[in-house]
């Protein structure tokens, strides 16, 4: 198998001296006491985008599912094998999550693969085209209907498959009952690696405007 990555043992090593040290109250309290989140970020498994670096949360602040695209498929009543809708239950069901936050972002590969191949999207791979076929209702929505006409292609699916996955958690029964209750909120955002920049979709124009960041105390 291998000799284990040597940066990440280094890695591992600066965590225990440093982060670890300053968060360890913190992780000893998270042993016994359990997590008890009050945020699901549904974000995107690309390695440029971190969600507890852009919204600076520490241990046990945020419940994070990643995966290509940042993808909810729709709900489905079978046995199958279903990881991002397993973790979404767990979320709401029993961690009682407040809640959903769908986070996209610039140059996904996911969204890129799906508009190259277009409905071919089998070729890609034999679990990738599948997953990101998902985005297909967005791909049909955006076409026929624009939310913003003149957002760049890339760019203007990228919000879609958002509005898409927003769109899909509700068909879960569980995630609707919540919301109808008062207990759980959707929300969409969309992060650009290369500027920093957060956007937040609007729930009633369901349009993307850039967060503007609040000064903080850099000492604090």
């Amino acid at each position: 198998m291998g000799a284990f990555p040597e940066s990440l043992v280094q890695g591992f090593s600066r965590y225990r001296s440093r982060m670890y040290q300053d968060f360890k109250e913190d992780y000893e309290n998270l042993a016994i006491y359990g997590q008890k989140p009050k945020v699901l970020v549904i974000s995107c498994c690309d390695s440029r985008v971190t969600p507890e670096a852009i919204f600076n949360c520490g241990p046990g602040e945020l419940f994070v599912i990643r995966n290509v695209a940042n993808l909810v498929p729709p709900f489905e009543n079978d046995l199958g094998t279903h990881g991002t809708s397993a973790a979404i239950e767990y979320a709401v069901q029993s961690l009682k999550v407040e809640h959903i936050v769908v986070l996209g972002h610039c140059k996904c590969g996911g969204v890129q693969a799906f508009r190259v191949n277009g409905g071919k999207v089998d070729e890609v791979g034999q679990f990738v085209g599948p997953w990101i076929k998902i985005l297909e209702p967005a791909a049909i929505a955006l076409a026929c209907d624009p939310v913003e006409p003149n957002t760049d292609p890339q760019l203007g699916l990228e919000y879609a498959g958002v509005r898409q996955s927003l769109k899909n958690l509700r068909t879960f029964p569980f995630v609707e009952e919540a919301i109808n209750n008062g207990t759980l909120n959707l929300h969409g955002a969309w992060f650009d690696i290369g500027s920093g920049e957060l956007r937040v979709m609007d729930p009633e124009t369901r349009i993307f405007s850039a967060v503007q960041a609040q000064e903080v105390d850099a000492s604090v």
